[in-house]
Parts: structure tokens; sequence; C-alpha cells
């Protein structure tokens, strides 16, 4: 049985990636702030990789194997690890595609080169620009999203979403131990508000909510 994330060109782009990402604090503390607008942020943040961890990364591969939507959304792509186990799953199940977003431009030229040397570009569209303006017309329905963004925008892109989220879709939150995340948290786990909840303990934590 297929598992594209085992095919040695994704697995070499993955570790390489995995291993420059280790520098991701060495990076960040010669960053002298980050900026007033999602625009500046991505500027300054354009050698960041900003991951989720490589068990996140499976567990991402094994959600959509699990539920096989036609559409994956993403909200931040930085320079594609994450989006790379998405286009893996998604390749896999033989059908559907991942749609990707991402202000800078340095961090999308990378991981369309990266796209192409693992033969994972034709299932991956890039969005480039501001994702509350890039998602907003979007021509399907997300039956998986994941958000791994600015996490302050988190709630603003999920509330865009919500009126095309179909019972059983899956959202997907990283890092959800910070405390800009919090107000999409509190959001998600409101019952009234449609969604069932589960928190993964990886790292900074996912928040894995099924829209009801």
């Amino acid at each position: 049985m297929r598992n594209t994330l085992a095919e040695p060109r994704v697995a070499d782009a993955l570790d390489r990636m995995f291993a420059a990402a280790a520098g991701d604090d060495t990076i960040a503390a010669r960053v002298d702030g980050f900026g007033n607008t999602p625009q500046e942020h991505a500027d300054a943040a354009e050698e960041i990789y900003m991951p989720i961890s490589p068990e996140a990364g499976r567990l991402l591969y094994s959600l959509v194997r699990a539920i096989r939507p036609a559409t994956v959304v993403e909200f931040g792509m930085s320079f594609g690890i994450s989006t790379l186990h998405l286009a893996a799953a998604v390749r896999d199940n033989g059908t559907g595609r991942v749609i990707t977003t991402e202000l800078s431009a340095h961090k999308i030229a990378a991981a369309r080169r990266t796209f192409a040397e693992t033969g994972l570009a034709e299932v991956i569209t890039v969005l480039e620009g501001d994702a509350l303006r890039t998602l907003a017309d979007l021509p399907d329905k997300p039956g998986f999203v994941l958000l791994d963004g600015w996490k302050d925008l988190y709630l603003p892109v999920l509330r865009m979403l919500e009126p095309r989220l179909d019972p059983g879709t899956l959202v997907v939150a990283d890092d959800v131990e910070l405390e800009s995340v919090q107000p999409y948290l509190a959001y998600v786990r409101e019952p009234g508000n449609g969604y069932a909840c589960v928190t993964f303990p990886v790292e900074d934590g996912l928040e894995i909510s099924c829209r009801l």
C-alpha cells in the first residue's frame, strides 16, 4: 500500500527542512520585531520555518487519509512542511487537492521548488497574499482545514470559512498553548458554536475540532 511520505524524495525533503527549522530560534533572535501588519510579519519571518512537529505531520497525514476530503485548506504554508504531509495524503487517497496560503514571496518560491522536486506540485494550489482575501471566494467547500498561520487570525479565518463547512469537516489548529490562540479555543470549545473538540498533546498542542 502506497505511503508517499516514505518515498525517498519526499522523506529527504522533509528531513532537510526539519533540520533547517532547528535554527529557527537563532534566526528569530536576530529579527528586530515582526512589524505591525501581516505582510510585515511575513517579511520579517521569511527565513523562519515555524514548522509543525514530525508527529503532528504524521497525524495530519493520517486524518486526511481517513476522511478523504475533496479539498484541504491550509492557512499558513511557510516553507511547506505541513503542506507536504497534507499533499502526500491527498495523493495516496487518489483524489482531492490542497489549497494553501502564504504571504511571503520568498517562502512561496522555495516551497514551489520543493513541491516540484517531490512530485506533489500537481495536487497543491498556492494562494499568495492575505488569506482573509484569498480564501474568501473558494470554489469548493473545504473538507479539512489546517490553521497554522498567524495565531490572532485563526478565529477570523475560521469564521470566514464557517458558512462553507459541512458537518463532519475537521478543523485542526496548531500551537494552541500560545496565548494568542485562546480566543479561537474559547470559540470552538463553546458547545453552542457547533464543534466537538479534542486537544492532541504534541509540542505546543493541536486542537482537532469536528464541525457538527
